[in-house]
């Protein structure tokens, strides 16, 4: 029988590095944890909508609103949509005024002077506000917008107007600019102001500045810019994440439909950089979702999405129809009041955002940790080829550290820490079952065990397995750790590829030890031989047909992977997944809970059963999938640590919990069918 050495040393640089690897992890949790403040923020279009249909003041639903629970409103720049519901201002076309003077239905001698002399322009938009402090305010915004020389100031009798050559319904719906009699509105009601400026046309630093002077005096939670870039794009980014700095604001960014990153948005991670990522991620329910779930399940979402993806703005979207027996105002204070009261009981406060504090770990302790990572790798090749000798493994591994060791030293290394943080997600997996697949292979001539003595053996191997593949975790967690990837500016890629790979690895590995058609169990034939049988079987339909059903599984099982759109879930499985969200910390993965762990539990009782090697060896590639996952869990730096650990947890313990009890049907099962065949043959 091959023997397969663990080399020593290899395992005493993984443990140094796994030191590393905690100390960072350590860290990385104190920094999540003091990052504990929400902001429950909804719109002031939503307030006004509220207002109109209560017959109520502004304030009043602003002060149910803060009562509730909400601590910012969102103020956009205001339109000349807004300004003509509202009657502030009017927006006129200048074909429009030249109609009435035409139609003998302009009166006023001062509007008729200005078309007589030729002043007033078909193609030209005319703005007339009734209140002096938003006339002082577009009188700015405007040039700002479309260009000194697209604006006029014009004079009606003793009143000022302004000329503008724009296409109106363009500028109708246009935002202008931010309104401080919103926002002091806001600030006069308690609350904070979430301010949503959008860039100019050709930004400079007097356009950047006319923004940030209209925010002065006023309480701002945070910054989140409007539009497709950033304030200040291309030109003056930097300026503008200055007036941030210099003002004490938070910078928010948008998360992506894919919940993946951030929307897209020129030049905003530009100016995040620069801020040293003051940032707060915003999370908001879909427009054309929000209607169609059920309260409690928007509830739910929120608490999850604060929880599991680092949001700490909750722009909240009003329902627009009422419960029954409730008014719409009613509705949405339950709406907020339910969501506010879930988010404490988690152990979030309510406030301005709060935000990551700048951290990056000792560049020394992540070089040890990639130590650790690349003896874990030398140590897997050593694993599958014997022929690569004690003396060979030193000079690989030396080798591989001192050129990853150099990058982490003199840069940042984003790239070397990725591909790193990839060999820790498979490696690790791939060794915690092949430890397992050794250790089995010594007791190959262990008589029949009793059933309890299987169950023990198979929760010991599960133990060992799960603890191997939680330190590839930790290396994971630690060579990635910085405030770029929990905010996910950068992101660890390969994830399809995490759940694909161990099986690869281990079924290597498992060729080498054992013949997969069973005939010498534990003196398998060359990986070439039997891959060369594999390929020269004879396929029945019963054959194809399983292999369509496993391939589907299989395309099922990727697609489903990672962020970007792929195979829906069943409704079925997600009314699952919000029963697990509500009885656990963390909901476990459905794939290490209900296939990978209790796999994992079967391929022991199909080792000491003696089970058709086949069957033992699909049992150990389902196992490794439960394996993997752990690790790829951690993968997402968004989450918290501390859930990922609860998450892996949990789906252990109640997979093992599992698998012992489809193991003990399986054993009653056996012995029923075995005593009627007994029964058979006596009556025979």
């Amino acid at each position: 029988m091959t023997s397969f050495k663990y080399n020593r040393f290899l395992i005493a640089c993984i443990l140094i590095g796994l030191i590393a690897a905690l100390m960072i992890t350590f860290q990385r949790n104190q920094v999540e944890r003091q990052n504990n403040t929400v902001d429950l923020a909804i719109g002031y279009s939503d307030i006004k909508m509220l207002a109109q249909e209560e017959g109520t003041s502004m304030q009043n639903i602003m002060a149910a609103v803060k009562k509730a629970g909400i601590t910012s409103v969102n103020v956009d720049e205001i339109t000349f949509k807004d300004l003509k519901d509202s009657g502030e201002a009017s927006l006129i076309p200048g074909g429009d005024i030249l109609r009435n003077y035409h139609d003998g239905t302009m009166s006023d001698p001062n509007w008729r002077n200005l078309v007589e002399t030729g002043v007033i322009k078909g193609d030209e938009c005319y703005v007339v506000a009734n209140e002096p402090s938003i006339f002082a305010e577009l009188k700015e915004d405007l040039p700002n917008r479309l260009g000194a020389n697209r604006v006029k100031v014009l004079k009606v009798g003793n009143e000022e107007i302004l000329a503008v050559n724009a296409n109106y319904k363009n500028l109708l719906e246009e935002g202008i600019g931010l309104s401080r009699q919103q926002m002091e509105e806001v600030n006069k009601a308690g609350l904070y102001v979430l301010a949503r400026p959008s860039d100019f046309a050709h930004p400079t630093k007097a356009k950047v500045d006319s923004v940030f002077k209209r925010l002065d005096g006023i309480k701002v939670s945070e910054i989140v810019f409007a539009g497709k870039q950033a304030l200040g794009n291309p030109t003056e980014l930097k300026y503008t994440a200055d007036q941030l700095m210099k003002r004490n604001y938070t910078l928010g960014l948008i998360e992506a439909v894919s919940q993946l990153q951030f929307y897209k948005q020129t030049g905003a991670l530009e100016i995040a950089k620069v801020m040293d990522y003051k940032v707060a991620r915003l999370y908001a329910i879909p427009k054309g979702e929000q209607p169609k779930l059920p309260m409690a399940t928007a509830v739910e979402r929120w608490a999850n999405t604060d929880e599991e993806r680092n949001i700490r703005i909750d722009l909240m979207r009003v329902y627009e129809k009422p419960l029954e027996g409730k008014t719409l105002l009613e509705t949405n204070i339950k709406y907020i009041s339910d969501t506010k009261q879930l988010l404490e009981k988690k152990g979030f406060k309510l406030g301005p955002a709060t935000h990551f504090q700048n951290y990056y770990p000792l560049r020394i302790l992540q070089i040890i940790t990639y130590l650790g990572i690349c003896a874990a790798a030398v140590l897997y090749l050593s694993l599958v080829c014997p022929k690569l000798t004690t003396r060979r493994q030193y000079i690989l591994l030396a080798v591989v550290f001192a050129i990853g060791a150099a990058i982490l030293t003199f840069s940042v290394g984003g790239k070397i820490r990725v591909v790193s943080a990839l060999v820790a997600a498979n490696v690790f997996p791939a060794i915690a079952m092949i430890g397992v697949l050794d250790n089995l292979r010594k007791h190959h001539l262990v008589g029949k065990l009793k059933y309890s003595a299987i169950v023990f053996k198979a929760i010991k191997a599960f133990i060992c397995a799960c603890v191997i593949s939680m330190i590839g975790a930790m290396f994971l967690s630690g060579i990635l750790s910085d405030i770029t990837f929990f905010l996910e500016v950068n992101i660890f890629r390969g994830i399809k590829l995490t759940f694909v790979l161990p099986m690869i690895l281990v079924a290597i590995a498992f060729l080498k030890r054992f013949d997969i058609f069973g005939e010498n169990l534990i003196e398998p034939p060359r990986i070439k031989d039997q891959i060369k049988r594999i390929l020269n079987q004879k396929i029945t339909v019963k054959a194809i047909i399983a292999l369509f059903f496993v391939l589907f599984a299989a395309i099922i099982f990727v697609g489903r992977s990672g962020h970007t759109e792929g195979i829906p879930v069943p409704g079925i499985e997600l009314k699952v997944r919000a029963f697990l969200e509500k009885i656990f910390y963390a909901r476990p993965r459905s794939k290490e809970l209900f296939i990978g762990h209790p796999a994992f539990m079967l391929m022991i009782m199909a080792w000491y059963r003696k089970w058709p090697a086949i069957g033992f060896f699909a049992l150990a590639m389902v196992g490794t999938i439960g394996q993997g996952s752990m690790v790829e869990t951690f993968a997402h730096m968004r989450t918290p640590v501390f859930m990922s650990f609860m998450r892996g947890f949990d789906g252990a313990l109640w997979g093992c919990i599992l698998g012992i009890v489809i193991m003990t049907i399986l054993y009653f099962w056996h012995y029923w069918t075995s005593k009627e065949d007994r029964s058979k043959s006596v009556n025979e």
